[in-house]
């Protein structure tokens, strides 16, 4: 029994976790500023939050969801993000914006899709920037 815990305890990152740790240095590469990563709250979590200070209206809050993938076997990686995973994140996000009193400060959601195959050593990322709008009228911006 203690040997399977040490291998759990030091078993390689799970594929999601890698891709997250991905499209973090992809995110600072471009120039945003990483804020808070799985962010949990009683309803659920926020994979990456972020400031884009290049966008156009201003320094803006980013609710990244990151989706991970070996394959397309299942659908591409963006694909996953349906209409209850944009109301739950959309929910999660006026939490936080709440929490944080960035109600005033403009907001977006973005979907960060990486396909990793075993046999790549590099993924393929592919950032959908303002990805989908709000599912609630709650939101303001």
């Amino acid at each position: 029994m203690g040997s399977r815990w040490l291998r759990f305890l030091w078993s390689p990152k799970t594929l999601g976790n890698r891709g997250e740790a991905e499209a973090v240095r992809f995110l600072k590469r471009r120039g945003y500023k990483i804020i808070a990563r799985s962010h949990r709250s009683p309803i659920g979590e926020l994979d990456i939050i972020a400031v884009d200070l290049r966008d156009p209206r201003g320094p803006t809050v980013v609710f990244v969801e990151v989706k991970t993938r070996s394959n397309h076997n299942a659908g591409h990686p963006a694909e996953a993000v349906d209409a209850d995973k944009k109301r739950r994140l959309t929910n999660l996000a006026i939490g936080y914006r709440r929490r944080f009193q960035l109600l005033q400060t403009p907001a977006r959601f973005d979907v960060v899709a990486i396909t990793w195959p075993p046999e790549n050593k590099k993924p393929k990322i592919e950032h959908y920037i303002n990805a989908f709008e709000s599912a609630t009228s709650e939101w303001q911006d």
